[in-house]
């Protein structure tokens, strides 16, 4: 597989999922991940896309796929990519996939997921909740799928995500259709 294809397939994936929906909410609120990067140009975006940046999920966007059972998937996929780097890319031009990317279109989720997050920042929350929030469901969904098989913290850390995404009423409604529709997510 190519370099390009595998960032164009991340970006279709990403696009599938609504990932723009998440991202309009945090930009707005001062939360956007390329902050200081570079590559960004102001009004343009991206000069620069890569294999590392397109990999790489925001808090929101590792709990939308963590709560669908997709976590893995991505996962999965972009370890095979080798070359990432924080906000660089060494990925060769040319590099062997064994497996393909997956995603279900979730959309609805993100839309519902977002509106949440829009909601929380209309109320009386402190300045920077939002990007407070979105690093601490981060950690706490790295901390559950770094591999410590310690079941007592296994269960505190899904108690801690379960608390910090309280806040996401209609993401958790949807959430329960979803996995009404698709039982084995």
């Amino acid at each position: 597989m190519n370099r390009q294809t595998v960032i164009k397939m991340g970006i279709d994936a990403l696009h599938e999922i609504g990932s723009d929906l998440i991202c309009k909410v945090c930009i707005k609120n001062g939360g956007s991940c390329c902050y200081g990067c570079r590559h960004l140009l102001n009004g343009i975006g991206c000069k620069k896309l890569n294999t590392s940046c397109t990999a790489w999920l925001c808090g929101f966007l590792k709990y939308l796929l963590y709560a669908t059972g997709l976590l893995r998937e991505w996962d999965d996929f972009w370890r095979q990519v080798p070359g990432q780097a924080f906000r660089e890319d060494f990925t060769p031009e040319l590099f062997f996939v064994e497996k393909p990317l997956h995603m279900h279109r979730i959309r609805n989720l993100s839309e519902a997921l977002s509106t949440d997050l829009q909601e929380l920042t209309t109320t009386d929350l402190p300045i920077g909740f939002i990007f407070t929030l979105r690093e601490k469901i981060d950690k706490n969904i790295d901390r559950l799928h770094d591999g410590n098989n310690d079941p007592k913290k296994q269960i505190k850390t899904e108690r801690n995500i379960k608390v910090l995404s309280s806040h996401f009423h209609r993401f958790q409604k949807e959430l329960r259709e979803y996995h009404l529709n698709n039982p084995n997510t």
